[in-house]
């Protein structure tokens, strides 16, 4: 049995969570090792089994009850901590964690820790509390680096500063503990047999959180119309939350609001359409579930943000269309070349590829 400790699970709107029971459902479809989930928000409404899983709730957050709650669950189970420290702690350093992570640890030394870092350390000008912040969210990641056995992240550039924290700690470590890159999966599904660009009707999605579609609505709308103009879209799709969201659509392009819908819904609608657009930062892009969930379904995705370097093997013009740097025109062709590429990166590190990942860390 695995441990799985999260910040939250559904029905709370948390990628953490849809992430950590996405791999636990594939993990037990691949290699029949159950799931025992500890949730870590004392606030979480859910119940105690979620898609088959026993779910426990901590009562509050201490190290006392959390090291209470893994001796009681723990029997020569393997732990994997979810980690992003926002998720644990309003201003990102969850003390109470980390001091209950280390004195179950103590207790049981032969236990198996795998650490999955979301997220490492937060930054920010110097008002804010990220900025004072940091170097404490650093030393409790530099804890979490002592006492797991393995960790993962979905970064490159997060791989190379935890091995520079793990550098640090002890000079032996550096050959003993290395840190596995797997960019996140879809969070709505994957496709086997994916339909050409060709067959598919031409319709433009925008997929995702609330704030990050107003961006697309508000700060990319001429990349918008550019785009549906040379791709001769003839409907934008809205999927995500619509409070605040007012828009029926851009220039004459309708824009058909859905609002939340299931995954398997999602997973539909994605797998019929042309293209997705994306207002994300293209060296994070290893790290949207939405850019794997384009790629997942064969679409064209399309970045329209002039902001950060290429990061994790990806390409802009081969792996994704960047509006920014778009030269001119964009045919059938290329819109297809550029799909297919986007489709074949995301399998090397598809969910049944990362479930392998996973089990063999948790498991050695």
């Amino acid at each position: 049995m695995i441990i799985s400790i999260v910040p939250r699970l559904p029905p709370s709107v948390d990628g953490v969570g849809d992430y950590a029971l996405s791999l636990a459902c594939q993990i037990r479809l691949d290699f029949g090792i159950e799931t025992h989930f500890l949730v870590c928000d004392p606030t979480w409404l859910g119940s105690g089994q979620v898609e088959g899983f026993h779910v426990s709730k901590i009562s509050r957050r201490s190290a006392k009850i959390l090291f209470s709650h893994l001796a009681q669950i723990y029997r020569e189970s393997s732990v994997l901590l979810h980690y992003v420290g926002y998720g644990y702690a309003d201003r990102g350093c969850p003390l109470w964690l980390i001091d209950g992570l280390k004195a179950w640890r103590e207790q049981y030394l032969q236990a198996n820790l795998v650490t999955m870092f979301h997220e490492i350390a937060a930054s920010g000008p110097v008002w804010t509390s990220a900025f004072w912040l940091s170097a404490l969210q650093r030393s409790l990641v530099k804890q979490l680096l002592n006492i797991s056995n393995h960790f993962v992240t979905s970064k490159q550039l997060y791989a190379e500063t935890l091995q520079d924290i793990l550098g640090s700690i002890r000079e032996h470590h550096k050959a003993e503990k290395l840190t596995t890159v797997l960019p996140v999966f879809s969070s709505v599904g994957e496709l086997e047999n994916i339909l050409p660009l060709a067959d598919r009707p031409r319709t433009l999605v925008v997929f995702g959180g609330l704030n990050r579609r107003l961006r697309v609505y508000q700060h990319c709308q001429m990349g918008l119309i550019q785009i549906c103009e040379k791709l001769s879209i003839e409907k934008i799709i809205d999927i995500g939350p619509t409070k605040g969201l007012s828009i029926c659509s851009v220039e004459h392009v309708p824009v058909d609001v859905l609002g939340i819908r299931s995954s398997s819904e999602i997973s539909q609608i994605l797998s019929s359409s042309f293209a997705g657009f994306l207002d994300y930062s293209i060296n994070y892009l290893g790290k949207s579930s939405i850019f794997a969930s384009y790629c997942a379904h064969g679409m064209l995705p399309i970045i329209g943000r002039d902001q950060g370097l290429e990061d994790d093997g990806l390409r802009k013009q081969f792996h994704y269309w960047f509006l920014p740097s778009a030269p001119h025109d964009i045919d059938i062709s290329t819109a297809q070349k550029i799909a297919t590429n986007a489709h074949i990166w995301y399998q090397s590190h598809n969910l049944s590829t990362q479930a392998k990942a996973y089990c063999h860390l948790l498991t050695e």
